[in-house]
């Protein structure tokens, strides 16, 4: 069987695995990265945020994703029960970039990657890990290629970002029962023929509609340059065996219980079936050992609301690619104290607002008619991304501040 050999590979080409090889190659690191799917291919997760666009500049990626036309983004906007909010992304209180894009993700995943390939790096498509063994520091690789050849890499370190394909997490049993309670998503592309000049509506923003009458049911509308939107609605499983059909039939179901929505897509096409997506609250034992790290969804996925997954990817690429040089270099790097703790900074803001969305304190806060606007600044910057910025008190103490937050509004309602 033929063995070669390298410092770095990367298990997946997406958003996280294009930008931490984009990094490590212009620090003269060698990478392969191995990619079981061919580009471009469907990925769920296409509303961005702006703190994403920091490490895209530093993965020397910019000029690519801004020649392709994506949907500019400049905010978020939600509704419920006819009440209308939105955030700005350029009014928050963390410096940094305040617009982004909505993308569909087979087309942004094959921007980035082809990126980094003209970076120098390598991608192998439609090569699959199949195994993975530890001789002593290196790290043994068994690859299946796409004529079904198998090979070995010998490598120095093992970055995974395969996304919901938790690779290493499945092969090293490294699987942990989430927090979050279990949700599935149902969603399409569809054809929106929404009437900008007699419907209000802001294709600058992705829309959040909240369920009529229950509240931790939730819809997104994510619009893209082309005329598409992606649709979809989330719950607890058991919020949707009330319904029947096929899954196009059960989400155009629910979305004709939301007004609003009935509204803004009375004319929509629906061109597409239905995907279902479940069960993707993921934990794990530990992120990062001095054979391999877990980047993005591999390691940690929350939940669709607030559209960190390709934030928390390529911040985690970030993380990873000072550590793997450090390590490289033949300097001792703590895993746990100089990747994970620093991710989980983020992922752990990520948390406490998926949560108090679900509890109803988030909304509270969202759905506020007369907000005070510094903090209002503060909850955009979270929601922009900006959840590793620990000078934003709502960061730093974010649930005990968001539970205060929300006690708050509700006094005031109450007296009012």
């Amino acid at each position: 069987m033929k063995t070669e050999s390298t410092q770095v590979v990367v298990v997946g080409a997406g958003p996280s695995g294009s930008t931490v090889s984009a990094l490590l190659q212009a620090q003269g690191v060698d990478v392969i990265v191995i990619e079981k799917a061919e580009f471009p291919r469907f990925s769920i997760g296409e509303s961005l945020l702006p703190a994403c666009m920091e490490v895209v500049e530093q993965a020397g990626m910019t000029q690519a994703v801004a020649e392709h036309g994506f949907q500019f983004k400049d905010g978020a906007a939600f509704r419920r029960n006819g009440v209308y909010t939105q955030f700005n992304f350029t009014d928050k209180f963390t410096p940094g970039p305040g617009t982004t894009y909505q993308v569909q993700r087979g087309h942004f995943d094959k921007v980035l990657a082809d990126s980094a390939a003209q970076q120098g790096v390598e991608i192998r498509y439609q090569h699959e890990l199949i195994d993975l063994a530890f001789v002593g520091e290196r790290s043994l690789l068994t690859v299946k290629d796409a004529h079904g050849e198998i090979y070995q890499i010998d490598a120095a370190y093992v970055l995974d970002a395969s996304g919901f394909g938790r690779v290493l997490p499945r092969m090293l049993d490294l699987e942990e029962p989430s927090c979050l309670p279990p949700r599935k998503a149902i969603f399409t592309h569809i054809v929106d023929n929404i009437d900008g000049q007699s419907i209000h509506y802001d294709r600058d923003k992705i829309l959040i509609s909240v369920h009529p009458t229950n509240h931790d049911v939730w819809y997104w509308l994510i619009p893209f340059s082309n005329g598409v939107c992606s649709l979809g609605v989330v719950g607890e499983p058991d919020f949707f065996a009330d319904y029947s059909g096929d899954k196009l039939d059960v989400l155009k179901q629910i979305v004709h219980q939301e007004p609003g929505l009935e509204q803004l897509l009375a004319n929509a096409e629906y061109p597409n079936p239905a995907g279902e997506l479940g069960g993707y609250s993921a934990n794990v034992k530990h992120l990062a050992t001095a054979h391999y790290a877990l980047l993005g969804n591999a390691g940690e996925f929350l939940d669709p609301v607030f559209s960190s997954g390709v934030t928390i990817a390529m911040k985690s690429a970030q993380f990873a690619a000072q550590c793997v040089v450090k390590q490289l270099e033949g300097e001792p790097v703590d895993w746990q104290k100089e990747y994970a703790e620093p991710l989980m900074v983020g992922v752990n803001t990520f948390r406490t607002y998926v949560e108090g969305w679900y509890q109803g304190t988030l909304q509270d806060v969202i759905f506020h008619q007369d907000p005070n606007p510094r903090i209002k600044a503060m909850i955009s910057s979270i929601l922009a991304g900006y959840a590793w910025d620990t000078t934003n008190p709502y960061v730093k103490n974010s649930q005990q501040r968001l539970n205060t937050l929300a006690e708050v509004i509700r006094a005031e309602k109450t007296h009012a």
